[in-house]
């Protein structure tokens, strides 16, 4: 039986395809691809290379992406470390590898040319990006870590690479008010499967990034007839669309009803999706905490 090859997972195409899937899949060259670090901000992950197309996802500054291909047009064809996604990205945001000590825990910290707040700064990292801290120093009794390039964000807002926090869905409600955006993966705009991805990393739960990925492979399923047994942190599932259980009666989630994410009454939310396209809840999920 010929397997099946999501193009979101498989690096995969009819012309060209990762080493791995020789003898598993059909195509006229396999390569080994060369790993590299995404060193902008953030970076679209697109379908095909076409600035026109809408995103898939986006990757974050110090994440590791294995590059199959890169055109002359300055685009990469490439999987994505962390969840491992597969797209086109910019070749520009994409340079030489580095270990990650760090990760940001703040929703947005700045990043600045050297250690002083008051100067320029050089971008804006999200929640969830990686840095190289290489040391410490103050200015002004402010605690800035140096990063290896030399340049230097507020220290307090990172966190090692292997933190975790026994509630990840106060991460989660930090995002509160930030714009809805499809495909986004920033606490500049999100979609609903990165508010759960991006908190639940805060708890040291690593996740896959689509919401139909979540609802077949997050934690264990647990019945979802009576919401009112539902506790903090479960996952609600709609065709296209997850929540994550805040609170008794209370869900929060990246929404296009109020293009932000939102707190909204577990039951009258119930009630609202169900009259739309997505109709009822497919699932319920509980993640596995190690």
């Amino acid at each position: 039986m010929t397997e099946t090859f999501d193009r979101r997972r498989h690096p995969v195409r009819p012309d060209l395809a990762a080493l791995d899937y020789e003898g598993r899949a059909e195509s006229t060259r396999f390569v080994e691809g060369e790993v590299l670090q995404v060193t902008a901000d953030r970076l679209a992950i697109r379908p095909e290379p076409r600035s026109d197309r809408s995103i898939d996802t986006e990757a974050l500054r110090g994440e590791w992406v294995t590059v199959y291909e890169q055109t002359p047009e300055g685009w990469a064809w490439g999987q994505l470390d962390t969840d491992g996604y597969v797209g086109w990205l910019s070749s520009d945001g994409l340079g030489p590898v580095t270990a990650a000590t760090h990760r940001v825990r703040a929703l947005r910290t700045f990043r600045y040319p050297g250690a002083d707040l008051k100067v320029p700064p050089l971008g804006l990292l999200s929640m969830g990006s990686k840095v190289t801290v290489t040391g410490q120093t103050e200015t002004r009794g402010l605690t800035y870590a140096v990063l290896a390039d030399g340049s230097a964000v507020v220290a307090k807002h990172l966190v090692t690479v292997d933190a975790r926090e026994e509630d990840w869905v106060s991460a989660a409600e930090e995002f509160l008010g930030t714009p809805y955006l499809w495909g986004g993966r920033t606490s500049l705009g999100l979609d609903c499967s990165a508010l759960v991805q991006l908190a639940a990393q805060a708890g040291g739960v690593d996740l896959p990034r689509d919401s139909d990925m979540l609802e077949a492979e997050a934690g264990t399923e647990i019945p979802h007839d009576d919401p009112s047994a539902l506790t903090r942190g479960d996952l609600l599932f709609w065709k296209g669309h997850v929540g994550i259980v805040a609170g008794p009666n209370r869900l929060l989630h990246a929404n296009g009803h109020t293009m932000t994410v939102a707190f909204e009454p577990l039951g009258k939310a119930i009630e609202r999706i169900a009259a739309t396209e997505w109709g009822a809840i497919t699932k319920a999920r509980r993640l596995h905490r190690g």
